[in-house]
């Protein structure tokens, strides 16, 4: 059954990406070894053969260790290069001695982190660029000149954000001589902000939301593809044992086994054709790197769910029934 599509600027890009966080071994300082190169092996391959080619980095992961083993797959099968679209993050930066964490826009710094992670992952080019989150000092002419460069240099082809609310995108936007063409966002079936916000509208409970009002809008209006990161909830509706947790994830969880065992698919697959069942035509970003379950993930591209199931799952996730 034929999926609600993408918002479609992105067409070259699969219905599902996989996110790339897992690869190249912990957040620490070890080096990459032969293990970490064969799991990057293994990942593509699994990803491919699922019809999955949409690659979902960041310079931070694994302090820049994902890029460096994906890099090296690159390197081993350069002819993999033109066969997938391949997603990059920066702006985060980490702590160095007394200076904290903190977010960066500055047009050095994103020329900069653009370089690095190029070189990592032996690649001439990214199909996109996100600004990972947002960063209180953005000055919008140093956005706009970093990536009139990077597209004039033939380094990146698209760009988007991540984390941003509709406000700052129309603001940044305005700046732009390029079309902002992705935001992704935490949405799941354990995070429910996204829909709450505009459901609980002029009701008492909406006070309790945090998501900004009119961000989904914003993006349909402007052709902007949503994509869902933490969509598979750290696997607390697909197999994780739940005991502990409150009463609505317990209930959720087994309504997705319910629904799997119905329609002959993965607890994976509910999960996702969830998101995808909504007409935003969002774009899961899965965040594993094991293979049997990248391909639960993919049988999602072959189901709908009906509207009842939709909002089966929707009552049952908020614990509590709609105004």
């Amino acid at each position: 059954m034929n999926q609600i599509p993408l918002t479609i600027f992105l067409p070259e890009a699969s219905r599902i990406a996989a996110g790339c966080m897992g690869l190249g071994g912990g957040w620490d300082n070890n080096p990459v070894s032969k293990d970490h190169m064969m799991q990057a092996h293994q990942f593509l391959d699994s990803a491919l053969e699922s019809g999955i080619n949409c690659f979902d980095h960041a310079d931070i992961y694994t302090f820049g260790k994902a890029e460096q083993v994906f890099g090296g797959v690159l390197g081993d099968r350069p002819e993999l290069r033109e066969k997938i679209f391949l997603q990059g993050k920066c702006g985060i930066r980490f702590a160095e001695g007394s200076i904290p964490n903190r977010y960066d826009f500055s047009r050095d710094w994103i020329l900069h982190s653009v370089e690095k992670s190029l070189a990592r992952l032996n690649t001439d080019y990214l199909d996109l660029l996100l600004l990972h989150r947002p960063d209180p000092l953005m000055q919008p002419e140093e956005v706009a000149g970093a990536f009139h460069q990077l597209q004039k240099d033939g380094k990146v082809k698209h760009f988007g954000v991540s984390n941003m609310n509709g406000h700052l995108i129309k603001y940044l936007q305005s700046f732009l001589d390029q079309p902002i063409v992705v935001n992704q966002l935490q949405m799941s079936l354990a995070h429910l902000d996204w829909l709450d916000e505009g459901v609980l509208f002029n009701h008492p409970e909406g006070q309790a939301v945090s998501f900004t009002p009119g961000t989904v809008e914003y993006c349909r209006g402007h052709n902007i593809q949503l994509q869902a990161w933490g969509c598979l909830s750290n696997g607390v509706f697909t197999g994780k044992d739940t005991h502990g947790e409150p009463e609505s994830i317990q209930k959720t969880a087994g309504l997705v086994k319910t629904f799997a065992e119905q329609l002959g698919v993965s607890r994976e697959a509910i999960v996702l054709a969830w998101l995808m069942r909504h007409p935003a035509g969002i774009q899961p970003v899965i965040g594993t790197t094991n293979a049997q379950r990248i391909r639960a993930c993919s049988e999602a591209e072959t189901i709908q769910l009906s509207r009842e199931q939709w909002y089966q799952l929707y009552v049952s996730a908020r614990g509590r029934a709609l105004p």
